[in-house]
C-alpha cells in the first residue's frame, strides 16, 4: 500500500474542499482548508521525503477566470518535483504534452473520454496515442447509486451510465497505467471511508488503484489496508495535518509502508 499525497488547486490556491460541493458556476466550493503555502512547497516536501505518485488536481475548468492562476500553481509544482507527481483537470490530447514536459509523470483523465454519459473509445485511443498508455491514469471517481457505484465526470458534477465494476476496469486497463477513484459521497468530509467501494477495488490486482475519500483516522488507513489487501493505494486530504487536520502525514506514511497489523 502506497501513500499517494495530493495537491488540490482551486481559484489559484491549494485547498481541501468538500468534493460534492464543487460548482463551476461561480467557481464555488465548500472549503475545509485554504493553504497559505503555494503548490511548489508541497511538491518539494513530497520530493524531500521520497513520496512518489501523488496527484495535482486543477479544480477550475479552462473557461474559468481563475484557470490561469490554478494552472500556474500546477506547473510550478510539477517543475519543483519532476517525475514525481501526476496531474489532472481538463487534460486533452492537445494540452497533455505541456504538463508532461513540465515534469508530470502521468496525466489523469476522465471527462475527455466521456460524452453524454458514455465512454468514447475513439477519444480514449486518441489520448493513448498522444501520451502513451504508460503515462495515463484514468479517474473513475464515483457516487453510490442503488447497490453499486456510478462514475461521475466534469469535476464530479455529471453522472454517467458507467458502473464501477470489474468488467469496466478490465475494459479500460489496456488503455492506462493506473486508476484513481474518489469516493465522491464522502470526499472532503473526513467522516469515514466508503468501505464497500474500497473492498471492491481491493479485488482488482492487474494495475495500481488509488482510493481517495473520507479518511479521518489511522483506523481508516488500517481498514483500507485490510479491505484493499495491502495493494490499494490511498490519498488522505482534509484529515492530514498538512491541510489543517489531526492526522500526522508522517504516521500515515509509516502505516501505509508497514505490513498489515
Amino acid at each position: 500500500m502506497e501513500f499517494r499525497p495530493c495537491i488540490d488547486i482551486h481559484n489559484g490556491k491549494v485547498k481541501q474542499i468538500v468534493g460534492g460541493s464543487l460548482r463551476d458556476r461561480g467557481d464555488a466550493a465548500l472549503e475545509n482548508f485554504v493553504s497559505e503555502k503555494d503548490a511548489a512547497y508541497f511538491a518539494q516536501l513530497y520530493q524531500k521525503n521520497k513520496i512518489r505518485g501523488g496527484h495535482i488536481i486543477l479544480l477550475n475548468p479552462p473557461a474559468s477566470e481563475f484557470y490561469r492562476r490554478t494552472k500556474e500553481q500546477a506547473m510550478e509544482a510539477l517543475r519543483a518535483y519532476p517525475g514525481g507527481l501526476q496531474v489532472g483537470g481538463g487534460i486533452t490530447p492537445e494540452n497533455a504534452a505541456e504538463f508532461l514536459d513540465a515534469g508530470a509523470s502521468h496525466v489523469i483523465v476522465t471527462s475527455y473520454v466521456f460524452r453524454e454519459g458514455r465512454i468514447r473509445y475513439d477519444r480514449l485511443e486518441e489520448l493513448c496515442r498522444a501520451v502513451g498508455r504508460e503515462r495515463l491514469v484514468l479517474d473513475l471517481s464515483c457516487r453510490r447509486t442503488g447497490q453499486g457505484y456510478t462514475v461521475v465526470t466534469d469535476r464530479w458534477q455529471k453522472m454517467t451510465e458507467e458502473q464501477l465494476e470489474e468488467s469496466l476496469l478490465q475494459r479500460l486497463s489496456g488503455y492506462c497505467d493506473e486508476f484513481l477513484v474518489h469516493a465522491v459521497d464522502v470526499e472532503g468530509r473526513s467522516q469515514g471511508i466508503e468501505a464497500e467501494l474500497a473492498q471492491r477495488l481491493g479485488e482488482w490486482d492487474r494495475s495500481a488503484v488509488t482510493y481517495a475519500g473520507g479518511v479521518h483516522s489511522y483506523e481508516d488507513i488500517l481498514l483500507l489496508k485490510e479491505l484493499g489487501r495491502n495493494r490499494l493505494n490511498v490519498t488522505v486530504g482534509s484529515a492530514l495535518d498538512l491541510f489543517g487536520g489531526p492526522l500526522s502525514w508522517k504516521k500515515v506514511l509509516e502505516i501505509c509502508t508497514s505490513g498489515l497489523e
